[in-house]
C-alpha cells in the first residue's frame, strides 16, 4: 500500500514546493509560458537538494529532457 501513496505524495510535496519556490522568487503568475527564462539556474539550484530531473521538471513546469540537458556537466557555464 505504501508503494501506491509514494507517488502521490511526490506529487503532492512537488506543488508545495513549487509554490514556495514561486513565492522565494518573487514570481507572481501562474501562467505556463512555452518558453520560461532563468530555468537552468533554478533547476541546479533544486538539484543541489537532491531532487530526481522529474521532480525538477514538474515544480518549474520544464520538460524533464530539458532539465536533464540543464543539469549536464557540459552545459554548465
Amino acid at each position: 500500500m505504501e508503494e501506491k501513496l509514494a507517488p502521490e505524495i511526490s506529487a503532492k510535496l512537488n506543488v508545495l514546493i513549487a509554490l514556495s519556490f514561486k513565492q522565494v522568487t518573487g514570481d507572481t503568475t501562474f501562467e505556463d509560458s512555452k518558453r520560461r527564462s532563468g530555468i537552468g539556474e533554478k533547476a541546479r539550484f533544486l538539484a543541489n537538494f537532491g531532487l530526481e530531473p522529474k521532480d525538477i521538471g514538474d515544480i518549474l513546469g520544464a520538460p524533464i529532457t530539458s532539465v536533464r540537458t540543464l543539469l549536464t556537466p557540459k552545459r554548465r557555464k
